[in-house]
């Protein structure tokens, strides 16, 4: 199968995106991977990349549309491929659809996970990570550390990150309902969305998105 993943911030993409492309037996392709990768490796399109990146820019559509292409060029997307963040705006959209009709296919589905916006949040402010080990992460409400504002697993201390602020929280939503929303109604006129709630255990919303695409239990 061939999807695309989209939904707001703290919808918990990443999360779902692993767990069905596992169930599918497809490639997870994100963009933070693809950037990464592409940096890492200094590829030319990872050195104009990390250009703009350090200069405090915004990378170009051109760019993040040819990692994209590069990686859906790879032998093992034959079979299929999830995408993550990508495409994130109209005209990655349209640049994904020229691709894939160069190629004589097509996207099978494109799964909108749906979140109420107070929900997301919560989700996101609520979070709380070690100032020793970042992969260390809890939350106010749904993983709350044994005791306040010390990590469970090595003592650290537990901070809040800019990026996780209510304030920056609320601009990154309006960045979403600006740039990247439009793609759903893009999509909707191609028959393709289907809706998701993911609000839930993790496991529930993978079942539910299975089912959505005939591939339930």
């Amino acid at each position: 199968m061939r999807i695309v993943l989209v939904g707001p911030p703290g919808a918990g993409k990443g999360t779902q995106a692993a767990y069905l492309a596992g169930n599918l037996a497809i490639p997870h392709i994100s963009t933070g991977d693809l950037f990464r990768a592409n940096i890492s490796e200094g590829t030319p399109l990872g050195v104009r990349a990390k250009s703009y990146m350090d200069d405090g820019n915004l990378v170009p559509d051109e760019v993040t549309i040819g990692m994209a292409e590069d990686r859906l060029e790879q032998p093992d997307t034959a079979g299929g491929f999830l995408l993550d963040g990508f495409p994130r705006n109209l005209k990655q959209a349209e640049a994904l659809d020229g691709f894939l009709k160069g190629k004589g296919i097509a996207l099978d589905a494109v799964l909108d996970l749906e979140v109420p916006e107070d929900e997301v949040v919560k989700r996101i402010a609520g979070r709380r990570i070690c100032r020793s080990n970042s992969a260390h992460v809890f939350h106010v409400e749904y993983q709350k550390p044994a005791t306040e504002g010390i990590c469970d697993t090595c003592g650290g201390e537990l901070y809040q990150r800019d990026d996780d602020r209510e304030d920056t929280v609320r601009k990154r939503l309006e960045v979403y309902h600006t740039e990247t929303e439009p793609i759903i109604d893009y999509y909707k006129s191609q028959d393709l969305v289907i809706t998701i709630p993911a609000l839930g255990k993790v496991d529930e919303v993978t079942r539910r998105a299975m089912a959505a695409l005939g591939r339930g239990e």
